[in-house]
């Protein structure tokens, strides 16, 4: 479904700050697959999430999906079959406008349409239905403008509105980093039933070792840009905290799990 072959990324090339990301990197995802993504801070995890969107090009290298190459493909030409739900729960929706606006933007997307009407009054009993499953009220604020709602409020919005696109591809990019516990969590079981319901592939970033383990069929560890752990189906089922820190136990480099990850 998504093949990533030989990828190189270098920033600031011959400078004194060169930072070399990608040597080569590899990587194959199938349809359907739920991938979460772990590894210490600057190991490449943000970074290629924003190459296969089209927002950092490669500096060599093949990104191909569904048989589709968008190496070289701009960032709003992949939206068209990406969808992307970020850190900050501001950039996933357009605060000035209410839920009914955005939500009529997101169902509209990709969508060929003439001088009507962008918000269609026959869509709001559909728009309420998906609202009223996150059990949040938002049914209830279809005409309150999104910048009026709290950050978990604004981050399920983004993830209905991602998933009503039925994108091809799902990036998830730390996107509950910002959130307190308790809200963190209730994002994470929307963003578990969605994947589930319609079946998308998606590559979730995350510092949190346990929903790392708990979400997905796959748990990739980026370090120093490489892949150095893959483990799937039933090995993954299988894994927990204690198993992925033994892994390292004995690594003499910087540490591999921050006290970020360890405590969230």
């Amino acid at each position: 479904m998504l093949q990533i072959q030989n990828l190189y990324k270098v920033f600031n090339k011959n400078t004194v700050n060169e930072n070399k990301i990608f040597s080569g990197l590899n990587l194959s995802v199938n349809e359907g697959e739920f991938i979460t993504i772990i590894g210490s801070n600057g190991a490449g995890k943000s970074t290629l999430l924003n190459m296969i969107a089209g927002t950092i090009p490669a500096d060599d290298g093949s990104i191909v999906l569904q048989d589709n190459e968008i190496t070289k493909l701009a960032e709003y030409k992949c939206n068209k079959f990406i969808g992307r739900v970020f850190q900050d729960p501001s950039k996933g929706t357009s605060p000035s406008m209410n839920i009914l606006e955005n939500m009529s933007m997101a169902y509209n997307k990709g969508k060929k349409f003439g001088l009507g009407f962008g918000v269609d009054k026959k869509n709001i009993p559909y728009f309420k239905k998906i609202l009223s499953s996150l059990e949040l009220g938002l049914e209830d604020k279809l005409y309150t403008q999104v910048g009026l709602l709290s950050g978990g409020q604004r981050q399920a919005l983004s993830l209905i509105m991602t998933a009503m696109a039925n994108p091809k591809l799902l990036l998830l990019d730390e996107h509950t980093a910002a959130l307190d516990p308790k809200t963190s969590e209730k994002i994470i079981e929307i963003t578990k039933n969605i994947v589930h319901e319609k079946g998308i592939t998606t590559l979730m970033v995350t510092h949190n070792l346990n929903h790392a383990i708990k979400l997905g069929n796959r748990l990739i560890m980026f370090h120093q840009g490489e892949i150095i752990l893959d483990v799937s189906g039933e090995e993954k089922r299988q894994f927990t905290i204690n198993k992925l820190l033994k892994c390292f136990e004995n690594n003499k480099e910087e540490d591999l799990i921050s006290d970020r990850a360890l405590f969230s």
